[in-house]
């Protein structure tokens, strides 16, 4: 494993160990530099039998899967823009889903959307992370589809009509409707509260008084989350609307609230507001 290692870190990957025969990382990684060559090799001799992470930095993985009822691959092949999916590299996990590798458009963001398309994830998260070959877990083993893979095994960049095509499925299914109330509905006389209507004025008003304030911050935060608002946004406007509360929570306190939301939002929870 440890050579495998070595060969990701050399490419450019920033790599994570991760637990044997698990998917939990086995260090704190986030939001710290990537390991350097020598801190890999003394890592994977102290426990050669680590999995293999690389973190969601420079690129994006489309992250197909069957969860529950829904078919990711389906879901994806019916999709009306998949024809912007330009062949990249490839690799199936160990539960019989797929990863789609694209780095990142220079001029486009691309954020983590959970079930961007029922059962397809979008991990873009720069604190998010991917197992690659050859970890395994009790399911099976990640191995490179060379097959389905570009030539050569090589991850394109994705192009701006791909990123942008992504976004606006998310938005349309995550964010748009609630907006659509806010503006259009209004304007014609109909308007509807709703989540959305209530985490706007909360910017104004503030989480509310003292026995509810964390629970409200936290449901703020993934309301945003909810919507694809990058995570550093999520705690700016949490920030923002504490300062407006009668009694606000220290800045520890609403920094802890908003980064459990943004860890478990990362993880795949908190998915509906």
């Amino acid at each position: 494993m440890k050579e495998y290692a070595l060969a990701y870190q050399k490419k450019g990957f920033s790599v994570i160990p991760i637990v044997p025969n698990g998917k939990q990382p086995a260090i704190k990684f986030a939001d710290k530099p990537a390991m350097t060559a020598e801190e890999i090799e003394d890592y994977w001799t102290q426990y050669p039998d680590s999995n293999i992470a690389v973190r969601t930095d420079k690129f994006f993985v489309i992250d197909i899967d069957l969860h529950g009822k829904h078919n990711g691959y389906e879901s994806l092949a019916n999709w009306d823009k998949i024809d912007l999916l330009t062949p990249t590299l490839q690799a199936k996990t160990a539960s019989g889903g797929k990863h789609i590798f694209y780095f990142k458009h220079p001029d486009v963001s691309m954020t983590q959307m959970i079930e961007f398309l029922p059962g397809v994830d979008i991990k873009a998260h720069p604190n998010n992370y991917v197992l690659v070959a050859p970890s395994k877990t009790a399911k099976g083993q990640y191995t490179w589809d060379m097959d389905k893979s570009k030539e050569g095994g090589t991850m394109v960049t994705a192009s701006r009509d791909l990123v942008l095509a992504i976004k606006q499925e998310y938005l349309k299914k995550n964010n748009r409707s609630d907006l659509d109330d806010i503006y259009y509905q209004m304007a014609s006389g109909n308007g509807k509260r709703n989540r959305t209507t209530e985490v706007l004025e909360m910017i104004v008003c503030g989480f509310g008084d003292e026995g509810s304030r964390n629970d409200t911050a936290a449901k703020f935060a993934g309301t945003l989350l909810a919507r694809a608002v990058e995570p550093q946004y999520v705690l700016q406007l949490a920030q923002i609307a504490n300062n407006h509360s009668m009694e606000p929570l220290s800045d520890r306190e609403l920094k802890r609230t908003v980064d459990s939301m943004i860890k478990k939002h990362l993880r795949g929870g908190e998915r509906h507001w």
